[in-house]
């Protein structure tokens, strides 16, 4: 009998520890979403890096402007107090329903996010956007568009420094 109340006791217990332990609601919260650009014959957008200090691999458009750059041939990098600017860093193409009689195109949405690296789409005397950290430009099928860099090295210490990019691309041309 003991041991029939003992365990009476020991359920009523759990039921209400279970029961007093913990308040369930429903929480909403906002989420965000990453993915990585892999390459694949039925790509949308083309990313072709045009500059020996611009290398495309797995997937990622990587600037190496050092001497551990595979393509280095010669010096460690940039001057301090100095702006440099490269056009033709690399290329956007459309490749947007190629097989399609009908051309579309697609708005191209850059970001960099360093006070210091600036952007432009076109040439340097002749920018189609930019230069800018964020630059959005149309690019149609067919025509591929340049994108050049700007390094702005005054007062920079001295020392690796290291920046990255956004690229975004939507289906139509860009708003005016």
């Amino acid at each position: 009998m003991n041991k029939l109340f003992g365990l009476a006791f020991l359920m009523i217990g759990m039921l209400l520890a279970v029961g007093a332990g913990a308040n369930f609601r429903y929480y909403a919260a906002d989420r965000s979403a990453s993915f990585q650009v892999v390459s694949d014959d039925n790509e949308l957008i083309d990313l072709t890096a045009l500059q020996p200090y611009v290398t495309y691999d797995a997937g990622k458009l990587y600037v190496d402007i050092s001497q551990w750059n595979p393509n280095h041939n010669g010096g460690n990098g940039m001057s301090p107090n100095t702006t440099y600017v490269f056009e033709e860093m690399f290329q956007v193409s459309n490749e947007l329903w190629e097989n399609n009689q009908t051309d579309y195109p697609i708005c191209v949405k850059i970001k960099t996010y360093h006070d210091n690296v600036l952007i432009f789409a076109g040439n340097y005397t002749n920018p189609i956007a930019g230069p800018a950290d964020n630059i959005e430009f149309t690019v149609e099928h067919g025509n591929p568009i340049p994108v050049g860099m700007i390094f702005d090295n005054t007062d920079a210490a001295l020392g690796m420094d290291q920046f990255q990019m956004s690229f975004e691309a939507h289906a139509g041309e860009c708003a005016p």
